[in-house]
């Protein structure tokens, strides 16, 4: 006779038996490497978006940030984006495009670190080094075949709309200048016949004329006349 344990495990391991377990598959998702056009593309996408927020640091006052922790976040933002996309399928120069990312990434983690710690010495050092970084990682990226990765930070455009409106004013006061004097230079020909007319007259004498001429002169001297 079996122990009381002993019936109970027994009785458990039988159960155990009848239940039917099914294997649930590990599902893997498989990605595939980019080529390396693909990667610079998608990579310069990335660079260009970050160097047009880096060209507009500084800009609003209403940034609760130092300039120099924005800039650090917005590179070390870029970089690890651009470490996301994977290394392409065809590695040939790959190796020192990812190992300046990578040193540009710890500067600008340094930078923003001395700026959260508002020390200025080792804020000036971190800049410092991380320009260093950056004018690095430019470099290998222009030998690897970016674009934008190997621009720096873009300005903001500036509208030209007011300067377009004020040359526009200028040009319209200059053509209304002539229109506007035009009436005059003309009135002027038309005052002169009219001043000359009337000094005729009078130096011609026409009036006075017929009077010392002797119209009724004439007239007297013939009624004394002998005949």
């Amino acid at each position: 006779m079996l122990p009381l344990a002993a019936l109970l495990v027994v009785g458990c391991g039988g159960g155990g038996d009848d239940e039917s377990t099914e294997a649930v598959p590990a599902t893997t998702v498989e990605t595939t490497a980019l080529t390396k056009e693909e990667l610079i593309e998608q990579g310069d996408a990335i660079c260009a978006e970050v160097n047009a927020a880096v060209g507009t640091v500084g800009s609003s006052s209403t940034e609760i940030s130092s300039p120099a922790a924005q800039t650090a976040s917005l590179y070390s933002g870029m970089i690890a984006s651009l470490n996301n996309l994977g290394a392409p399928q065809e590695s040939d120069g790959y190796a020192q495009f990812s190992q300046a990312a990578e040193e540009l990434a710890s500067a600008e983690d340094e930078v923003q670190l001395a700026a959260e710690r508002e020390d200025a010495t080792a804020l000036e050092t971190a800049e410092s080094n991380a320009a260093a970084a950056l004018a690095a990682f430019q470099a290998a990226a222009g030998e690897y075949g970016f674009e934008e990765c190997s621009a720096g930070p873009s300005a903001p455009p500036v509208s030209a709309a007011p300067e377009t409106g004020e040359a526009g004013s200028e040009e319209a006061a200059e053509e209304v200048a002539p229109e506007e004097a035009t009436p005059e230079e003309e009135a002027a020909p038309e005052v002169a016949p009219e001043t000359g007319g009337a000094g005729g007259a009078t130096e011609g004498g026409g009036t006075g004329g017929g009077t010392e001429g002797g119209g009724t002169g004439g007239g007297e001297s013939g009624g004394i006349g002998p005949g």
